[in-house]
């Protein structure tokens, strides 16, 4: 349309206003592709953080919860230390659109990550959330999007979203690489809309190529 209406005057092949006449192409959100780490490159992700410092144990807890249940950033920080239960290998998400938890198995490798941050690095504050700052003042974490975008920068890898987003695309990518379906995938996500989670799935056969195994290979 732009090229009609420096065109039309100059030219004079055009009547006025002829070029808001004419509609664009159609555009569709569902066009664009999400840009979904590989499991591959969420494993290296996860490794930038494997010493046993406060900082590492935090952060690789966090990350394995936003690659292997999908979680927004409001959802881990919000994670308080009653919602995870050892003994019973679960662990509650207050979704931030249910008004209800929702249940989880406690898998071995976070359920492990998850007890060393808490009993070997976590500061002994009195706030109930599980991840807490590491400089003073010592106060439950805000925001996530540093911690990910940091360990992401050293890797080289272009994503179009390089906080939390970029591992909660994977996760979804891993589940449909697995077979499974879009509703099981939206309630692992916590959507309420199909919708939703078509956004997060609609990925090339390249990209589902490069998943691989939905396992951490022993990173704890």
């Amino acid at each position: 349309m732009a090229l009609f209406r420096f065109a039309g005057p100059l030219l004079g092949t055009c009547q006025s206003r002829l070029a808001d006449s004419i509609r664009g192409p159609r555009r569709y959100r569902l066009d664009t592709l999400p840009f979904a780490l590989g499991w591959d490159d969420v494993r290296r992700l996860i490794a930038t953080a494997a010493s046993d410092s406060e900082i590492d144990l935090r952060d690789r807890a966090i990350l394995m919860l936003l690659a292997v249940y999908g979680l927004r950033h409001r959802e881990v920080t919000g994670l308080r230390l009653e919602d995870i239960d050892f003994g019973g290998q679960q662990l509650r998400i207050w979704r931030l659109k249910r008004r209800q938890p929702q249940v989880y198995p406690l898998i071995p490798s976070v359920a492990e990550i998850l007890r060393v941050y808490i009993e070997q690095a976590r500061p002994s504050v009195g706030f109930p959330e599980v991840f807490i700052g590491a400089r003073a003042p010592r106060v439950p974490l805000s925001g996530i999007y540093e911690i990910v975008a940091r360990r992401l920068r050293p890797l080289g890898i272009e994503l179009a979203h390089r906080g939390p987003h970029a591992l909660r695309h994977a996760c979804a990518s891993k589940l449909l690489a697995d077979g499974m379906t879009l509703q099981q995938i939206g309630d692992h996500l916590g959507h309420r809309s199909a919708e939703s989670t078509a956004i997060y799935t609609k990925v090339d056969l390249t990209a589902l190529r490069e998943i691989g195994e939905f396992d951490l290979e022993g990173l704890q």
